[in-house]
């Protein structure tokens, strides 16, 4: 198949990585990227190891010069219910199932595959030896960040832009003197052991 521009699309290959499993409170997110081989992005990286003005920068990039990129979540319900590993794996297939060009191949970074249509590899590390999977890190990082931003002008009690909703000592401190906000996740500890004794 060639689109329109010339660009054959035969082995088009999607990096697909995932960020907010750990916190106490938000969705996860996940983000799929294939990128173009025509118009390669220099400095990418797995997001966690790039300064927060590099990822910022990096995701203009990204969303400007990939070939197809899709950014999708799992909300926090979906995450009580189903348990923070579904939720991921269901946040990856939307993240795929988003994206307007569809690959031959998706590589995620872990040792887990969500349930695709098409081949796909799980790559330890991935995310720092594959550069559509670290795209795809530094897309779902940047996104869940501006989300925590928004969380703290909803909820400035909490400093979601500082600990990002992780179970930092300011949080828990934050949880012990305002309580829980639907954004916590009821599942997860200390969360989990600070309902029960509440009740």
């Amino acid at each position: 198949m060639i689109m329109d521009d010339g660009f054959s699309t035969k082995n088009l290959v999607a990096g697909v990585d995932e960020a907010g499993r750990g916190p106490l409170a938000g969705p996860v997110f996940a983000a799929a990227v294939i990128l173009d081989p025509l118009r390669p992005i220099a400095g990418l990286a797995d997001s966690k190891v790039l300064s927060e003005s590099k990822r910022d920068s990096l995701y203009i990039l990204i969303k400007e010069f990939a070939l197809s990129w899709s950014i999708a979540q799992a909300s926090v319900e979906e995450i009580d219910q189903l348990n923070i590993l579904q939720a991921t794996m269901l946040a990856m297939q939307r993240a795929v199932k988003g994206l307007p060009v569809q690959p031959d191949e998706v590589l995620v970074d872990g040792n887990r595959l969500p349930d695709l249509t098409m081949p796909a590899q799980a790559i330890v590390k991935g995310d720092s030896k594959v550069q559509a999977i670290s795209a795809a890190s530094i897309l779902a990082k940047v996104e869940r960040d501006k989300l925590m931003v928004d969380y703290h002008q909803q909820y400035p009690d909490f400093a979601f832009h500082v600990h990002k909703g992780y179970g930092t000592k300011q949080h828990l401190a934050e949880i012990e003197q305002f309580g829980f906000l639907d954004v916590h996740r009821r599942t997860f500890n200390p969360v989990k052991s600070m309902l029960m004794k509440r009740a």
